[in-house]
């Protein structure tokens, strides 16, 4: 029996239409995948299935009663749906525990932060959450928050619905394997689950039905047995993609670009490697190995204990971020909604806001050549949007990277530092960002430097790959890869005990 269900389900915002006559239906005991590219519609449908966008046509039932209006009866209804969402939604200033179990029964008007405490160890034990109950949020890392947040979801046992979007964006492969076992235990309970993924493997792994939607529309759904990886991507993009094409750059220079010498830090030691110019070089290591430390170290956002690094051969001056910037050295960061953008403004405001100085008429910015400078990244980088004046914040993923690579090519940067580019994107996105990585270096000799938690991706976008394990260097390797050693090296195994 379907325990929420969506029949002819449509949503107008002004100028697109979100989702045009989507049906579903999710039963008890499964756990149903749905998958589509950025944009198409995959946000607007949850929030409609959760109650916080109304529906303009069809309608939605939980346990066989409408719920398309938000009065006190409905709303009742959709308590019993607790929903994960992708972008952390915590309390920072709150302890673990307290967060674990908002909001709190309202029935109850003291609580009790040592009950609450002794409550949350058996969830933290679950997860394998290290923070302790009292312990600020804020001063926990992003996948224990991201850990600590899907728990959140979980501690009512009233909710016959869980609904997770992309709930292993920031978790490890160890960490995801334990959410899945989780969601099994659910699932053998008669918990219906909805698990919204981008990452296909995830999907073939503990999935029993697919629901694909495109530019707004179902174009198919299918029992996971009955499917395949390349039936999915076809039906989410229109088109086939080639699993085995590679992006990495062809004939980069052998030119030292950036030279990087005995570097230590807090979360890294010793570590040395070069870039050449042209080449994308890949850093590959479990999260919290120090990859993205050593590269905000040298990009100035970090402290540096000692070392020395060269950029075309000129001694480089460590912690200061605008010096970097002015010779060349770009920053993407892993955080894109929360260090790359500004979301509240427009997509013309971010990227022109790093470009000032280079659109003024004497004191003023010019409006004209601002415009001008904006539509040329737009449509240098095929960027979708309805104006310029669009909030980004209503861009896919992919655009968002988009308008950020392209903002960051219009200073004409010598090295692009991507950290988790296609964190969050999907698979059709995924593979314009890799194109335009090996665009930009072969085209424009950008040294870049890709730091990827995707092994695939680290393997077919990289000329050169080192591995970082435990804050330091555990190797280096050159087209083409053996996977297998790679592996080893960022998980501190050595070759002999592998045997």
């Amino acid at each position: 029996m379907s325990v929420l269900e969506a029949r002819g389900v449509t949503k107008v915002f002004p100028g697109v239409k979100a989702l045009d006559n989507v049906s579903l239906e999710i039963e008890k005991g499964r756990i149903h995948c749905v998958i589509g590219e950025n944009g198409a519609g995959k946000s607007t449908l949850i929030k409609i299935l959760t109650g916080i966008y109304p529906c303009d046509g069809g309608e939605v039932r939980i346990n066989g009663a409408p719920a398309n209006t938000l009065d006190k009866k409905t709303k009742k209804l959709f308590r019993n749906i607790a929903y994960v969402p992708q972008e952390l939604d915590l309390f920072n200033e709150m302890s673990v525990a307290e967060n674990l179990f908002m909001p709190f029964n309202q029935t109850v008007r003291i609580v009790s932060r040592s009950r609450l405490g002794k409550m949350a160890v058996p969830w933290l034990e679950r997860f394998k959450i290290r923070a302790e109950p009292d312990e600020l949020v804020k001063n926990i890392s992003v996948s224990e928050r991201q850990a600590l947040q899907i728990a959140r979801g979980m501690t009512d046992d009233n909710s016959e619905i869980l609904i997770l979007d992309e709930p292993t964006t920031s978790l490890t492969s160890t960490e995801a394997e334990r959410l899945f076992g989780v969601l099994k235990e659910l699932k053998s309970r008669g918990k219906a689950i909805v698990f919204i993924s981008h990452k296909l493997e995830e999907i073939f792994a503990i999935g029993d039905e697919i629901t694909v939607l495109r530019n707004g529309r179902k174009v198919a759904d299918s029992p996971v047995r009955d499917a395949s990886i390349s039936w999915v991507i076809a039906r989410m993009i229109g088109t086939e993609i080639s699993r085995e094409e590679t992006y990495r750059p062809e004939n980069p220079s052998s030119e030292v670009l950036l030279e990087v010498r005995g570097l230590t830090g807090a979360k890294f030691n010793n570590i040395s490697f070069t870039l050449h110019r042209g080449e994308i070089l890949g850093f590959s290591g479990l999260v919290g190995s120090g990859r993205t430390e050593i590269m905000q170290a040298v990009f100035g956002c970090l402290p540096v204990w000692s070392g020395e690094v060269k950029m075309e051969g000129l001694p480089w001056k460590f912690g200061d971020t605008g010096y970097s910037v002015r010779r060349g050295f770009i920053y993407l960061p892993e955080e894109r909604k929360e260090q790359g953008i500004l979301p509240k403004l427009s997509v013309k405001y971010n990227i022109t806001a790093p470009l000032l100085k280079q659109l003024r008429n004497g004191l003023l910015v010019a409006e004209k050549k601002e415009t001008q400078a904006a539509y040329e990244v737009v449509n240098t980088y095929n960027i979708k949007i309805v104006s310029l004046d669009q909030l980004i914040q209503n861009l896919s993923g992919g655009n968002q990277q988009k308008v950020i690579i392209g903002r960051s090519m219009f200073i004409h940067p010598k090295i692009l530092i991507f950290d988790e580019p296609t964190k969050g994107i999907d698979v059709g996105s995924k593979v314009e960002i890799y194109r335009l990585m090996k665009k930009l270096a072969e085209e424009e000799q950008v040294g870049i430097i890709l730091i990827s938690s995707e092994m695939n991706e680290v393997l077919k976008c990289s000329n050169r790959i080192i591995t970082i394990y435990f804050g330091g260097k555990a190797g280096e390797s050159t087209a083409p890869f053996d996977k297998t050693k790679i592996l080893n090296e960022i998980m501190g195994i050595k070759r002999s005990d592998s045997e």
